[in-house]
């Protein structure tokens, strides 16, 4: 269905362009859908690799065969079928580098990783659990009442944004040190260890936190006020870290799930984001693909092709989102978000605009910083992915409560730009760190249930002292 069926759908439609672009794009729908089937159909639960094949088949497959069969795209911005072309081929050339390192990866995991096996081997500390939950209620005490109190956080976006809020970098910054932490408590409170023996006090703390952190979730992590990838990373991490979607078939289902509602519920999601709700309007799968703002993505690169090709390649660039936090004031030639310079090289007026990581590491350095960038993006997700299926019965170490938040964040980051989501990607990535400590290394001594290593006599069960056991069973 999703290599034959949904792309028959698109380029059944009338006046279909047919043309070295579409052909390419037919190859990256191929690719992206057999990446995507071999995730949902897979024996073992790797969250990281679901998010990459669904944004790479919707946003990077599906929506750009709409667009450049149909000859229409969301935004005004237009360039030549060469373009296209490059386009497409940049985005096969980054998936392809992906499923090379990934499969790099699955060969060396017996190996295991000398930076994210001991990372994601932490384990969560009842004290510094609850010591975070404190300071969220604190920090919702303190900063909802700053932000515009609770109407604030159940007001749409677009007046949000014409309030000028999202321009106060102040407000922002507020906003997320509130979201994340207060996601991060209720998260790591749901997957407190229980001490040996039991712990009434401990239980009893939890029970009286978890209503006070649901309810601070509620109101400042809902998808009104938030955007939705972030909702639908809150909601989809505490879903996915559950101990009944740690097995294969739960997830394949649930993945499957997600899978259709991307593709059918999504578009229409937005619906809190306007002051004024019109009525849903259906249509069909090509039409949304085409003309939704939602998949700018691949216009986005078109743009960016366009202007690497007439101001060239940036590499300092790549320093921006990594130095985020250092203001222009101390930094004056601190690089511009990378969505808003393609918007402004487009020409818009509205410049929130997204900037993939295909066109983001193409404009640092052209096509080998691409390889470069997506085989060490696809190494990295294989080798997350295999430590939690290996740490899956852990339900309290690290993994389990961060792979699946990464996972799915990724499609945020994936959809760039990088300098926008930086500072919340930072404190999704840190603040686990905090609540969690290094996990006991195994013991190094043999165990006595081994047979001695010198060969020596040992015990037999049954024979009432010690005898020589044949060769075959020592």
């Amino acid at each position: 269905m999703l290599i034959a069926v949904l792309p028959a759908l698109i380029l059944q439609g009338p006046g279909v362009r047919f043309g070295p672009a579409l052909a390419v794009q037919c190859v990256v729908v191929a690719h992206s859908g057999v990446g995507l089937t071999r995730i949902l159909t897979s024996p073992s639960v790797r969250l990281v690799g679901l998010a990459f094949w669904l944004f790479a088949y919707v946003w990077l497959g599906l929506a750009p065969l709409a667009m450049v069969a149909t000859d229409t795209y969301p935004l005004d911005y237009r360039t030549g079928e060469a373009t296209a072309f490059t386009a497409s081929v940049l985005s096969e050339l980054g998936l392809l580098a992906y499923s090379a390192g990934a499969a790099f990866a699955a060969r060396r995991a017996t190996r295991g990783s000398a930076v994210l096996e001991p990372l994601l081997s932490r384990r969560i500390a009842p004290v510094p659990v609850l010591l975070l939950c404190g300071l969220s209620l604190v920090l919702a005490v303190a900063l909802i009442p700053r932000l515009g109190g609770l109407d604030a956080f159940f007001t749409s976006r677009q007046a949000v944004r014409q309030s000028g809020s999202t321009t106060d970098t102040g407000r922002v910054l507020r906003a997320w040190v509130l979201a994340v932490p207060s996601f991060w408590a209720l998260l790591a409170l749901l997957h407190l260890p229980r001490r040996d023996g039991g712990d009434r006090l401990l239980r009893g703390v939890r029970w009286m936190l978890l209503p006070l952190l649901l309810t601070v979730n509620v109101i400042v992590n809902n998808p009104i006020s938030k955007p939705r990838f972030w909702a639908g990373t809150v909601l989809l991490t505490l879903l996915f870290s559950m101990s009944r979607f740690t097995r294969p078939r739960a997830y394949r289902v649930t993945a499957a799930a997600l899978t259709a509602a991307v593709l059918l519920v999504f578009p229409y999601s937005d619906y809190f984001r306007y002051n004024k709700r019109e009525a849903v309007q259906v249509v069909s799968l090509a039409e949304q693909l085409s003309t939704n703002m939602d998949y700018d993505a691949y216009q986005q690169m078109q743009t960016g092709v366009d202007y690497a090709r007439e101001h060239g390649f940036a590499p300092s660039t790549a320093a921006g989102p990594a130095l985020f936090m250092v203001p222009r004031s101390l930094w004056p030639g601190k690089p511009e978000d990378t969505g808003v310079r393609l918007a402004q090289y487009a020409g818009y007026d509205f410049q929130n605009l997204s900037a993939p990581l295909w066109i983001e590491s193409y404009l640092w350095g052209g096509t080998p910083c691409v390889v470069a960038v997506f085989c060490l993006f696809g190494a990295a997700g294989r080798r997350m992915d295999d430590i939690r299926e290996r740490l899956r019965n852990e339900r309290a170490s690290l993994a389990v409560l961060l792979v699946p938040a990464f996972a799915f964040y990724q499609m945020v980051f994936l959809r760039g730009s990088l300098m926008a989501i930086a500072g919340p990607l930072l404190l999704l990535l840190t603040v686990p760190l905090f609540i969690t400590t290094r996990a006991a290394r195994p013991s190094r001594s043999p165990s006595p249930a081994l047979p001695d290593a010198t060969g020596g006599p040992t015990p037999v069960p049954g024979t009432g002292g010690l005898r020589e056991q044949p060769h075959h069973l020592r």
